[in-house]
């Protein structure tokens, strides 16, 4: 395995007390991770590959739970701003899941590959665009870093596989592998947040 490698979702060290630079951050990794799985071969595509996997579906399920329902009340417009971004998450959903049916070698992995990078980057641009800069305008530092708390909390907790037709971060956990990860997940987002 190469000794580069692009972390795993929520395994840093960092303090981020402002949610909008920690998921910017988090889409930083995400380009560099696509690189890694485009630039490799072999076993070591299959486990780039994984860890984009896992880092999309923490990222959207943080999303999901963290900085939706702040944008649905935050600010004018959000409830419309959320439904465009969860009707590009779902599209970006079944891409991820067609592809993850594939092997990393079959000869459709990359085009369909490529075909998942480029929407997750347009997703992206729209969620800095249309959310991230209507969110850092609407809150107070406070709020920022009680967001990017609960953000890690949801992270450390996030199911390791996205569900297509499913852009509920309660719904993601209830089909993941354990059932008591929806409550957790729940829970800790809400200690987080000052709710628990």
């Amino acid at each position: 395995m190469s000794e580069l490698r692009t972390p795993h979702a929520g395994d840093d060290r960092t303090k981020d007390a402002d949610v909008v630079a920690l998921l910017m951050r988090q889409h930083g990794d995400i380009r560099n991770l696509f690189d890694e799985v485009e630039a490799a071969r072999g076993e070591e595509r299959r486990d780039a590959f994984r860890r984009l996997v896992r880092l999309l579906a923490v990222h959207e399920t943080a999303e999901e739970e963290v900085v939706h329902p702040f944008a649905r009340k935050g600010f004018p417009g959000g409830e419309q701003v959320v439904k465009d971004r969860l009707a590009e998450e779902k599209a970006a959903k079944e891409t991820l899941t067609a592809l993850d049916e594939l092997d990393t070698d079959d000869p459709e992995f990359m085009p369909q590959l490529l075909k998942l990078r480029k929407d997750v980057q347009e997703h992206a641009r729209a969620e800095e665009r249309y959310e991230f800069t209507h969110i850092r305008r609407s809150t107070d530092a406070t709020g920022l870093a009680v967001m990017a708390k609960a953000i890690k909390a949801a992270e450390a907790m996030a199911p390791t596989r996205p569900h297509p037709g499913v852009e509920s971060g309660a719904k993601n956990m209830a089909l993941g592998p354990v059932a008591a990860l929806m409550d957790r997940t729940k829970d800790a987002v809400r200690k987080a947040m000052g709710e628990g």
